[in-house]
């Protein structure tokens, strides 16, 4: 169930334009462009519970759903330290913006695969703060997201091209080869 929240139809209705731009690359750039213009709008306030944080995991909300465009629109929450393992978002497009705090990105490159097992190369270490957004659109997908700070939490919109259920995480086996695993994706309730 999606979360309630001051401004959340100012959000809504730049979202929709942006995601009726037209191919992956055109919605994305829409998409960075909306979300850095609507960082310091005072009418939009995400709900309390996207600040609050959980030392064991990263904390997933969904904010909203469209049934008629199919996007969603999700709050993760991270603790200090806190980060993922090298992942994919199961072929959809993503645009994530940082609201508070700072987050790094860790972008790579798919170079080989055989049947589980790719070979990724690190391309790209991003840290971006506040009011900042990136993109990713597949094939170029694999990255890791982690909150730099020792001391204070992060939170980051992400805006998916449908239902972010399931991904690919790639644990690591040696000289750039990743065994990928299968991960179902929860929700953390308000």
């Amino acid at each position: 169930m999606s979360l309630d929240f001051a401004g959340k139809e100012i959000l809504l209705a730049r979202v929709d334009e942006a995601v009726q731009a037209g191919a992956a690359e055109a919605i994305t750039d829409a998409l960075r462009v909306t979300l850095c213009e609507l960082f310091g709008n005072p009418d939009i306030q995400l709900p309390e519970c996207v600040f609050d944080y959980r030392a064991d995991h990263y904390c997933r909300r969904l904010l909203h759903h469209d049934d008629r465009l199919g996007y969603s629109i999700m709050a993760m929450t991270w603790a200090p330290s806190q980060g993922t393992a090298i992942h994919d978002h199961a072929g959809l497009w993503c645009v994530e913006a940082v609201w508070a705090g700072e987050i790094e990105v860790q972008q790579y490159e798919l170079m080989e695969q055989h049947d589980n097992r790719f070979r990724l190369e690190r391309r790209t270490v991003m840290r971006t703060g506040i009011g900042s957004a990136g993109s990713l659109i597949p094939p170029h997908e694999y990255h890791s997201i982690a909150n730099p700070s020792a001391d204070r939490p992060a939170v980051t919109l992400h805006i998916y091209e449908g239902s972010l259920d399931r991904c690919s995480a790639f644990q690591p086996l040696g000289e750039n080869w990743y065994l990928r695993e299968a991960r179902t994706l929860k929700l953390d309730a308000a």
